[in-house]
């Protein structure tokens, strides 16, 4: 898997820098679905983390099925939890093995990739437990997958929209304390549509295959906006300034 200059492609597309200025309702309108260079250029902010052997190839597990599996991890922190516990219960196959970081664009680069191949190897996203139980608390429908949250109000239940860049966007955060803050602040702006603001859950696997395949506009202003562990991932590995 390659991960050369992986950092410097996702410190030079992150959204640290994005400017919350105000928010709003959105409208869409229909649209052909995004051409794949678009989706991974929309993914590529997102670091995520695999584990891969000492030439980078990653991890592969069988499933029920005899498929193969690389588990791709939401949060560092858990990926190194499970590279700890491969160490103790398997001490041969843990000492070759470590946590790689990876543009999501790149994940799904590959995904669509493999997809193609006699005996393809499935991309299974890890979600961090705690955002887990924030989306059951939300949404007693959510059953697995990782959790997206993004903000409605309104009689409409318009989608809430940031401006980023002079661009009208509308953010789907990997945490919900993130998108409570922008709760937050717009009830504070909007005082007359707060008891109309709800926080949806979606999942990140719903969201790929709905930018592949759908016809709406709003596909083009959904921004993935990285937890606060991966900015501070993000912040860390950024480059010091001479």
């Amino acid at each position: 898997m390659k991960n050369k200059s992986l950092l410097t492609q996702i410190r030079n597309a992150s959204l640290i820098g994005a400017t919350v200025i105000s928010c709003w309702l959105t409208q869409t309108t229909k649209l052909l679905a995004l051409p794949q260079d678009a989706i991974v250029q929309k993914l590529r902010p997102i670091p995520v983390f695999t584990i891969a052997d000492g030439q980078g190839a990653p991890l592969i597990a069988s499933n029920d099925q005899n498929g193969k599996v690389a588990g791709v991890f939401i949060s560092k922190q858990d990926a190194n939890s499970f590279v700890e516990k491969l160490k103790k219960d398997n001490p041969d196959l843990g000492k070759q093995v470590q946590v790689v970081p990876v543009s999501l664009g790149e994940i799904f680069e590959l995904s669509e990739t493999n997809a193609k191949e006699k005996e393809p190897i499935i991309f299974a996203y890890v979600p961090t437990r705690e955002q887990v139980e924030q989306a059951k608390k939300l949404n007693t429908e959510y059953q697995s997958g990782v959790p997206l949250f993004v903000a409605k109000a309104g009689e409409d239940q318009g989608y809430l929209t940031i401006k980023q860049n002079e661009q009208e966007v509308i953010p789907f955060f990997f945490d919900q304390q993130q998108v409570q803050q922008l709760v937050d602040n717009f009830k504070k702006a909007q005082p007359n549509l707060a008891s109309s603001v709800k926080i949806e859950v979606v999942i990140l696997e719903g969201i790929l295959e709905a930018l592949k395949q759908g016809d709406d506009e709003m596909l083009t202003k959904i921004v993935l906006w990285p937890s606060k562990e991966s900015i501070e991932f993000l912040r860390a590995n950024a480059p010091k300034e001479k």
